[in-house]
């Protein structure tokens, strides 16, 4: 682990091998994910293993590191929503391992997991958590066969060993500020799995005078010694050469001493069986103008890359194309019979997936073939049709590392029913073939389960349209969306990506009559694809085609109604396959149900705003001797609106401060909200005293027969005297900070909640303010964290308030609602309410008292 501290901003920072790093970059925090993947893999024996993290919105489980299997394969399963039917959350959600042993389980249990991801594995999926906190949930992959039907309970054991040391690790980073938070944003950390190294390397520092050689262990091992019975001795290396090699090297040796150059040269090495295998040496004469003994050494290194010098070899010798693929689906080795049987560089193959590269692969049926060959560790073999009229096939071998694979041309006639993707046999390249798969379906089911994940995440129109541009750009190759919405028969743009402003401007408020091709679809209610330019402007004279060469328009139908229209374009000639036609097809069904959900939300939500906006004061009064500022933050996404409230009310030469907090989220609570601030603001106006205001408060709560409990704080404060009058109904003691910048909690005796008793006493509590003095009266929203004793939250505001003495009023309102928007457990309103007492210079008519003590007043 890597020593690390944390700046005043709370960053990460530390002294990281490789030099300073990136800024939100957790060095300590990324070693021990990936420690805990790798640890993970190795003891269930899994060839796959993810951590995911909770997102800082508390909804979703996001990737934050992975093992063997890279991110690029799990697609839409990056972000996974905490209430969904997967096995990575179920495991979070009830605290408990989810053991799949195969793909029959898998299907049983998680069907929709069976077929967005169709390919035989099995999965354990186990919470990460420390004490009562649970950060995420990790999970393994295996292939299932005949000797394994999942996990044995040793296995099973060693994998929640294995999160719950994570777990513990997380705490301890979290303390120290080391965790940070994860969104969709956050990239995953990410590791092959652990492997023997292909070539083994061993040091050595040579004195050919004395013919002395320091060799370190490996070097030993290549040349077949036990590292404890070498003697130190050149001529014992020696003798392990092969003797047709020996002179030469000796020449070499004496020769890079003697002239100062590098030493390289290959010689053979028999091991204790005999058998003969080449090595090469590399050596230098060590640079040391203090000890000029040392022209007669040699430091250097044996390389022993075993047999993988002679497999490129021959593998550049054969007639058909090898290749090898990283766990991503680059090609990281390409053999020169690639070229031409694909006609393609090996220079732009290398480093590019063969999908990206080659436009006859572009169909994601064969990316599935890849997908399956990862995720099942299972050999996949497919046929692939080369324009104009050539078939190949293609077999794919897969490993820890990445995957082997050959094409060949196939070299008998196919039988009928064979298309591309077919699956074949494992018989090289002449082949049996098998019948025509559902393969393509099974592509097909994909994208349109992927995106409705996206979309079931979604609450507004935009978020809808951010999870199709996300999903429906990178899956069909398109660089321009756009995405409009049918108001009073006209479209109107939601929102774009690719596009200019200034083109879509002039559609803007298209009528649905107009002969446009998005709106020929929505009144036809089909799909429409234009598969060139000269074909668009055929149908459409005159229309604005901008840089486009294709289009596919999306009519967006939901309950026999037009809702809107998607608009897909591409730079180049985009052809759309049937498949491809009947998933866009698909797809637009699932966006207009989505997008008619997404909007009747946006209006009930900005209805429901409305109405609260409606309730709460506008604008603050202008008062003598008193800045007043006041704050309302609505609680997270998905909240709807809820019931806290603020008050600042003149009431003769005093000044009534109110702010309370009805229970839960809802239109009924902005009900009863209104309903007790227009209460309380008759019962001041009307000159009551604070503690009467209260009661009577209460009592009319009860009249109204309430099915939400409230809490308030009422403070009468006379800017002329700075005496101010405070009665709580079962709130949140205010605070009060003092000109020198000292806060302290005001723990003013309080009644009980409004609401519960008919009766009951509310004791009022006089304070003399200082000048220059801010009372501070909140809701809990502000303080208040899942899971934490209330008046440690409400000690940590105190903090807050007394770190941000030097700041004005405004300044200071902001300044606490950062500090409070910044903590990933609120879920809950805020209303904020600052008065600072500064009287004119003029004496005042009762002097105040430099203290701020106070008691109760009947």
């Amino acid at each position: 682990m890597i020593e690390g501290n944390v700046s005043a901003d709370g960053e990460a920072s530390s002294s990281y091998p490789f030099g300073t790093t990136r800024a939100g970059e957790a060095p300590e925090r990324d070693d021990a994910l990936l420690g805990a993947a790798v640890s993970a893999a190795e003891v269930t024996g899994a060839h796959a293993a993810s951590v995911f993290l909770l997102s800082g919105d508390h909804r979703s489980l996001v990737l934050a590191a992975a093992c063997g299997t890279p991110p690029s394969l799990l697609g839409g399963w990056r972000r996974i929503p905490v209430d969904s039917r997967i096995p990575v959350a179920e495991a979070y959600r009830s605290g408990r391992m989810v053991h799949l042993a195969d793909a029959e389980e898998t299907m049983r249990r998680f069907p929709q997991l069976s077929v967005a991801v169709p390919y035989p594995f099995g999965s354990a999926s186990v919470p990460v958590r420390a004490g009562r906190r649970t950060f995420g949930a990790m999970a393994v992959l295996w292939t299932p066969g005949a000797d394994r039907t999942g996990l044995s309970r040793a296995q099973r054991r060693q994998l929640r060993s294995a999160a719950d040391r994570l777990g513990t690790v997380l705490v301890g980073l979290s303390a120290r500020r080391l965790l940070g938070e994860w969104d969709e944003r956050t990239a995953p950390v990410v590791v092959p799995m652990p492997s023997a190294p292909l070539i083994r390397v061993g040091l050595f520092d040579w004195n050919l005078d004395i013919g002395a050689v320091t060799a370190d262990d490996e070097l030993c091992a290549i040349f077949g010694i036990a590292p404890r019975e070498f003697d130190g001795r050149m001529a014992t290396l020696a003798a392990r050469i092969d003797p047709a090699d020996l002179p030469g090297f000796r020449s070499a040796a004496r020769a890079a001493v003697e002239e100062g150059h590098v030493l390289a040269h290959c010689v053979g090495i028999r091991d204790s069986s005999g058998r003969l295998h080449t090595v090469e040496l590399w050596g230098r004469v060590p640079e040391d103008p203090h000890e000029p003994q040392t022209a007669s050494h040699l430091v250097g290194a044996v390389l022993d890359s075993g047999s993988g010098m002679a497999a490129m070899a021959a593998l550049e010798r054969l007639a058909d194309g090898f290749f090898a693929l990283s766990p991503d689906g680059r090609v990281s080795y390409a053999n020169h019979s690639l070229e031409s049987l694909l006609r393609v560089r090996q220079e732009e193959l290398l480093g590019q997936r063969p999908w990206d590269v080659l436009p006859w692969l572009a169909d994601p049926v064969y990316e599935d073939r890849y997908r399956a060959a990862m995720v099942s560790q299972q050999p996949v073999s497919f046929l692939v049709r080369r324009p104009p009229d050539e078939w190949l096939v293609f077999s794919l071998h897969p490993g820890g590392q990445g995957m082997t694979g050959w094409a060949a041309p196939v070299r008998q006639p196919l039988p009928e029913g064979a298309g591309p993707g077919t699956f074949v046999a494992e018989e090289g390249p002449a082949v049996s073939l098998s019948p025509a798969p559902t393969a393509p379906r099974l592509g097909s089911l994909y994208r349109v389960l992927q995106l409705s994940s996206a979309l079931t995440g979604a609450v507004t129109a935009h978020e809808v349209f951010d999870a199709v541009a996300d999903q429906l750009l990178p899956a069909f190759g398109g660089q321009k969306l756009a995405m409009a919405v049918v108001e009073e028969r006209r479209l109107h743009l939601l929102a774009q990506r690719g596009y200019s402003k200034r083109f879509l401007a002039a559609f803007e408020g298209t009528p649905l009559h107009a002969r446009l091709p998005v709106t020929d679809a929505l009144t036809a209610g089909a799909p429409l694809f234009v598969e060139t330019r000269e074909e668009l402007l055929k149908s459409y004279p005159g229309i604005l085609v901008g840089r486009s060469n294709s289009w596919a328009f999306l009519p967006l139908i939901a309950s026999d109604r037009p809702v809107g229209a998607c608009m897909l374009a591409f730079d180049d000639v985009h052809r759309f396959p049937d498949e491809e036609r009947g998933v866009l097809t698909a797809l637009g069904g699932l966006i207009a149900q989505a997008l008619e959900r997404a909007r009747l939300y946006d209006a009930e939500f900005a209805l429901a705003r409305g109405l609260q906006n409606a309730l709460l004061p506008h604008r603050l009064p202008t008062l003598r001797g008193l800045r007043v500022t006041g704050r309302y933050v609505p609680g997270t996404r998905g909240m709807d609106i809820g019931g806290d409230w603020y008050d600042v009310i003149p009431v003769g030469n005093e000044v009534a401060l109110i702010v309370g907090d009805v229970e839960g989220h809802s239109v009924a609570a902005a009900a009863a909200m209104g309903q007790l601030r227009s209460a309380m603001r008759a019962f001041v106006t009307a000159g009551h005293r604070p503690s009467d205001v209260v009661a009577s408060t209460n009592r009319l709560h009860l009249d109204l027969d309430p099915a939400l409990l409230a809490s308030c704080c009422y403070a009468l404060l006379d800017p002329r005297s700075g005496v101010v009058r405070i009665v709580r109904a079962g709130h949140c003691p205010p605070l009060l900070r003092l000109p020198d910048g000292h806060a302290e909690i005001l723990n003013v005796p309080g009644g009980p909640l409004l609401g519960v008793e008919a009766m009951p006493d509310y004791p009022e509590a006089r304070l003399h303010l200082v000048p220059g003095s801010v009372l501070v009266l909140y809701t809990d929203g502000l303080v208040e964290r899942r899971g934490s004793d209330i008046m440690a939250d409400i000690g940590r505001l105190q903090i807050s308030l007394a770190r941000r003495g030097g700041d004005r009023l405004e300044d200071l309102a902001d300044g606490l609602l950062q500090d409070a928007c910044r903590s990933p457990d609120r879920m809950d309103d805020i209303a904020l309410l600052l008065t600072e007492y500064a009287p004119p210079a003029e004496p005042a008519a009762e002097p105040p008292s430099t203290g701020a003590g106070f008691g109760p007043q009947r």
